[in-house]
């Protein structure tokens, strides 16, 4: 059930608050959306209140779940991202042969940063900027509305009959084709070493191409990478291509499994994510799962990521090239979104040093420094980044 925003709020608003003037919320309001839905509407009332002459009520963008757009919404985000599929790279030629497409260059630009913007202080503003930069691709394109995000809570039981996953021509393509593979995992470089598994999807239901979906996502082509892809049957163990750069044209795979979403990704672990939080330091380290923090907790970041998984989905540097890392990262977004507008003054921070785990150690990143994407996108402060609705780059908000 999804009610309006203004409902939500208006409950919300009759409830007990916090000394963070929250409404106190009981654990099945927190278990089933009830808490974050009215979350969302009270970091939006703080939100629409900032609004200035470049960003106001009448063009700010909306950003919805998914399966919130109309059928329509989706067919134009759909038509939007076959379109960056056909567009052809604008890299200089044979600097990158693996960037067929104009959907390519976003997925290297990632890619090229890797090691730089996660597990790090610069996680969340630039991942913030980068989403942007989809989002205004997708407009280019021709799309009229916002980027959309994914609330992993909601599909945690079972993601073969999301609307995102379900392989109709309005979701962003269904399961890999079965594949018989084992689990697989990835090693975190701390003191001790940590293994992460990444679970198998249930009965060799998935693994192998994706096949089924809307056209330009069913049998799409990935071709940059693997860099950093976990090999099925081989838990800490990696497949890298010999050029990762080179057009090594395969087909795009998934893996669809919920074991990590129910460990880490409920809407219960976003919902405490956001009350818990009490600064961005135990912000950040819990959302991205930091193992020196957070030993055996994947967090809402990469569990996220390993209920798809596949090739190139499962990649940390080609991740971008799987259409629902967009929806997951916005949602990732949207979080970090409402856990600033709740306390907008005093949550404007980020904390981290500029290299992955501090490896090898760096100086911390400040607000005062620039975030550089791509030659599309000028350079931006951190602190240019922090609010959404400043109109300078940003106009949008969640619902």
């Amino acid at each position: 059930m999804h009610l309006p925003s203004a409902l939500w709020l208006t409950a919300a608003l009759s409830m007990p608050v916090s000394a963070l003037n929250l409404p106190q919320w009981g654990q099945k309001a927190i278990d089933t959306g009830v808490a974050l839905q009215g979350l969302n509407a009270l970091a939006s009332r703080n939100a629409y209140q900032r609004f200035n002459g470049k960003c106001n009520k009448k063009n700010v963008k909306v950003r919805k779940e998914w399966r919130n757009l109309s059928k329509s919404e989706r067919r134009g985000y759909l038509k939007a991202f076959k379109c960056l599929l056909d567009t052809p790279s604008s890299l200089p030629v044979g600097e990158v042969p693996g960037a067929v497409s104009a959907y390519d260059d976003l997925v290297y630009l990632h890619l090229n940063v890797t090691p730089f913007i996660h597990l790090s202080g610069t996680f969340l503003p630039w991942h913030r900027y980068y989403l942007d930069g989809f989002e205004r691709g997708l407009q280019k394109c021709g799309y009229k509305g916002a980027l959309a995000y994914w609330n992993h809570g909601l599909d945690v039981d079972n993601l073969l009959v999301s609307p995102i996953f379900d392989g109709s021509d309005t979701s962003l393509g269904g399961n890999g084709d079965p594949l018989p593979h084992g689990d697989s995992g990835f090693i975190f470089p701390v003191d001790p070493p940590e293994l992460s598994i990444i679970p198998a999807g249930p009965n060799g239901r998935g693994g192998g191409c994706v096949t089924k979906g809307p056209v330009g996502i069913a049998g799409m082509q990935t071709h940059l990478g693997p860099i950093g892809l976990p090999t099925y049957g081989e838990p800490g163990n990696m497949t890298v291509a010999e050029n990762p750069l080179a057009d090594n044209k395969r087909c795009f795979t998934r893996d669809l499994s919920e074991e990590l979403g129910r460990k880490f990704a409920t809407l219960r672990n976003t919902t405490d994510l956001i009350l818990q939080s009490r600064n961005i330091f135990e912000f950040t380290t819990k959302l991205q799962g930091d193992p020196r923090y957070h030993r055996g907790n994947l967090g809402i970041h990469f569990s996220g990521h390993y209920m798809f998984g596949g090739d190139p989905g499962g990649d940390g540097f080609t991740g971008p090239g799987d259409p629902a890392f967009w929806v997951h990262h916005g949602q990732v977004d949207r979080l970090w979104w409402i856990w600033q507008n709740l306390d907008f003054e005093n949550r404007q921070g980020v904390w981290g040093t500029h290299t992955m785990l501090d490896q090898p150690p760096s100086a911390n990143v400040t607000t005062d420094e620039t975030i550089a994407i791509g030659p599309t996108m000028p350079d931006l402060q951190i602190k240019k980044l922090m609010d959404t609705v400043s109109g300078s780059p940003f106009c949008y908000v969640y619902e």
